[in-house]
């Protein structure tokens, strides 16, 4: 399976994956999972939001009786330059969990689907987990349909070329009110389990994290004939707080990161006139995240009065401190207690997950398999085959205990 799937969206010069929503690359691993859903002989369904299904003991969703299903998965897609394993890795091991488990000859008294979630990382349109964030209704049909990529492509009209209808999507609760225990699996996007020595451990709660647009308005003119002192320059102001954010996330132990950027007119001899910033911010309690947004806007407006600058800041998206269902985490934990010599370790992530979005709805839970670098969307991601194979036990064990007679 990994093989096959290696080549989908690869990029010949950094090595990295763009598998972007919507896109040829996605319409390739939307295929690789119905065709791996359709050799095992699973019923395969696309619900109204593009996700997809392959179900063992049930034809669709309907069959199932409320909370009774069990179901596992990720998602395909990428960031720019992503990572293999990033997503990818939950699928493929929620496909060989079931192929471990049919060797053990395990008898199933639930019903068992996998799932493909679209669109999780929103590199295209800006907005993450835009899949589950429709199902569950955390994302309205009218908001999803304003949202553009880059060129101006509105999501109706990306999914309309891909051959999808865009006036079905919205909350799914009829689907998800099947759903009585969902389990992600997922590379740990850190180090923690490289420095307790793990491969695979269990997640306790998500940062609370967002997505800010910070744009800065100045004055375009000629880099060569205009002074210093005239310039009302924004790419200044921006530098200023990128250093800021940097700063102000050390003060208080979180994380802040401006990686995305756009200019305006974008030309080498050109001063800009706007300059657009996108900030991803994340820490480990809601307070600490405040004041950090605080303490960065609060910088910026001081720095844009100096330069001349207007500065506008918008919150373009954003998911408060996700703590995953004890009763079911601590279930994932007895069971791989049992089956592992040692307890298995219990870590929080920054990083956001479908799993993350649909807890408020559904039970879920989370395992990370462990990434000897740390390093993720990059196309260093990595983790060793041992591990995998570590994770898809793990994984297999915990289906059988959840699903299983």
């Amino acid at each position: 399976m990994w093989e096959e799937l290696r080549p989908i969206g690869r990029d010949s010069s950094s090595g990295g994956y763009r598998r972007h929503a919507w896109t040829g690359a996605d319409a390739d691993c939307r295929a690789w999972f119905q065709a791996q859903a359709e050799t095992r002989g699973l019923a395969y369904e696309l619900d109204r939001n593009g996700n997809q299904w392959a179900w063992l003991g049930a034809a669709t969703y309907e069959d199932v009786a409320p909370g009774d299903a069990v179901v596992t998965g990720s998602h395909l897609d990428s960031v720019p330059d992503g990572g293999a394993f990033d997503g990818p890795l939950g699928v493929v091991s929620s496909f060989a969990a079931l192929d471990e488990l049919r060797r053990r000859g395990a008898e199933f008294g639930k019903p068992l689907a996998i799932v493909n979630f679209g669109d999780e990382e929103g590199a295209r349109f800006g907005l993450a987990c835009v899949g589950s964030r429709l199902a569950a209704g955390a994302l309205s049909t009218e908001a999803a349909h304003q949202l553009r990529d880059g060129d101006g492509i509105t999501l109706p009209q990306a999914m309309e070329r891909a051959g999808y209808d865009p006036e079905a999507i919205g909350p799914d609760p009829e689907r998800l009110a099947r759903i009585g225990a969902f389990v992600e699996l997922h590379v740990e996007q850190g180090r923690a389990l490289d420095l307790s020595g793990d491969p695979v451990g269990i997640a306790s709660a998500i940062w609370p994290h967002g997505r800010w647009r910070f744009d800065f308005r100045g004055e375009a003119n000629h880099a060569g004939t205009t002074r210093l002192e005239d310039r009302r320059d924004p790419m200044l102001t921006y530098a200023a707080t990128v250093l800021a954010a940097r700063e102000q996330a050390r003060l208080a132990g979180a994380l802040a990161t401006f990686g995305k950027i756009n200019v305006r007119p974008n030309g080498v001899n050109a001063i800009p006139s706007l300059v657009s910033g996108w900030l991803d911010a994340r820490a480990a309690g809601q307070d600490t995240l405040d004041t950090v947004i605080d303490g960065i806007e609060r910088a910026a407006a001081e720095r844009a009065a100096r330069d001349g600058v207007d500065l506008t800041v918008v919150r373009e998206s954003f998911t408060p401190v996700v703590e995953f269902q004890h009763a079911l985490r601590d279930e994932l934990a007895a069971i791989l207690a049992k089956a592992g010599e040692r307890p298995v370790p219990v870590l929080g992530t920054g990083a956001g997950h479908d799993a993350g979005i649909l807890s408020g709805t559904v039970p879920t839970a989370m395992l990370f398999v462990r990434n000897p670098t740390g390093v993720s969307h990059s196309p260093a991601e990595t983790a060793t085959e041992d591990d995998c194979v570590a994770g898809v036990t793990a994984l297999a064990d915990v289906l059988e205990g959840l699903a299983c007679r």
